[in-house]
């Protein structure tokens, strides 16, 4: 007897592992692939080679980059070298990247940037909040930008304890945000676990001097956070569950979900069109070949534009696609007066006519 549960226990644990995996690919869409999608005079940014993961653009068409991501689990094509955030201006002919010099006192050497966000303040101040992974721990760095000489004044680093995992992050104010957390978990081992258990822990906090708390929960994986430009939405997108969430803000800076748009692909960061409004979204068309990298099955890159994603039939058009012969993993796309610049968690970015 004893003999027969224990057969009957194992095969129940390989019932449900068998489960779980099968579950797991379905969420890293392990079998898509998409078909090439070309835009008009794309080229790739000189100078940016280690990935260029998220992209804020100012009203004037200056451009932040961050650049030099070292995450859990994904390839890195320099893991020894400090992140680093570039600026390029977008009003120029045939814009360049240029790296920002950061402040003396800042920690270069654990620079991880991950998502990032500006904010102006009333008298043009512009800050730049900086998701960090220093030693693979969370914070956010707050730079004020000095156009002048183009470098980074670092004002101070944010830690707290619901700010665990963090992913990207949307400005506030000066000194107030939310942010996303991609997971409940930040060992490794317990990440992996988290995602192949399928565990919706995921969740969005905001901050600020005065107060901190959870405004949204039961996320796969909150990945890319933005706000609408009459900034009474916010968008957030839960990469594993392939879809873009619509959370009403309110007055005490809390959210309540509003709709859900669903899609066929691992959406990354957000950006906002700020004259119409669209979402612009970098995606991961195949996430398994993302997170695990392979030279001769590149992970491919994938662009989508989202119009009126409040009304009953949100438009979905695919920009751009592209199998990783140019591009790989996409991870953000973001618009300045007919320019899209593209970027990529590990790899380069792309700027292209529409």
């Amino acid at each position: 007897m004893g003999k027969v549960l224990a057969v009957a226990l194992l095969g129940i644990a390989a019932g449900l592992a068998a489960e779980r995996l099968l579950a797991f690919r379905n969420r890293l869409n392990a079998s898509r692939e998409v078909a090439p999608v070309s835009l008009p005079n794309c080229r790739l940014i000189k100078g940016i080679e280690t990935g260029s993961e998220d992209i804020d653009i100012l009203p004037n068409g200056l451009a932040f980059i961050s650049s030099g991501l070292k995450y859990p689990g994904l390839k890195s094509f320099a893991p020894d070298k400090p992140g680093e955030i570039f600026l390029m201006d977008l009003t120029e002919e045939n814009p360049r990247a240029v790296e920002l010099r950061i402040s003396r006192g800042f920690d270069l050497a654990s620079f991880n940037p991950h998502g990032i966000s500006t904010y102006i303040d009333r008298d043009d101040t512009v800050y730049l909040f900086v998701v960090n992974h220093p030693h693979q721990k969370s914070t956010v760095e707050l730079f004020k930008f000095v156009e002048d000489d183009n470098s980074l004044v670092h004002l101070k680093t944010i830690r707290h304890d619901l700010l665990t995992s963090v992913n990207d992050i949307v400005a506030m104010g000066p000194d107030s945000f939310y942010a996303t957390n991609d997971h409940y978990f930040s060992d490794f081992l317990l990440m992996f676990l988290e995602m192949f258990l399928g565990l919706t822990w995921s969740n969005v906090v905001y901050y600020s001097p005065k107060e901190v708390k959870e405004v949204a929960s039961g996320f796969y994986s909150a990945n890319g956070i933005n706000i609408s430009p009459d900034r009474k939405y916010v968008y957030i997108a839960d990469i594993l569950d392939h879809n873009v969430h619509v959370m009403e803000k309110h007055a005490n800076w809390s959210l309540t979900h509003v709709k859900m748009l669903q899609l066929d692909t691992l959406v990354d960061n957000l950006s906002i069109d700020p004259h119409t409004g669209d979402i612009w979204t970098g995606c991961h068309p195949n996430g398994m070949k993302l997170f695990y990298y392979d030279p001769e099955n590149l992970p491919a890159s994938e662009v989508l534009r989202i119009q009126n994603i409040l009304s009953e039939e949100p438009v979905v058009t695919r920009v751009y696609s592209d199998n990783g012969s140019v591009l790989q993993g996409s991870s953000v796309a973001s618009i300045y007066e007919g320019k899209l610049l593209i970027g990529t968690v590990f790899h380069r970015a792309l700027y292209c006519d529409l």
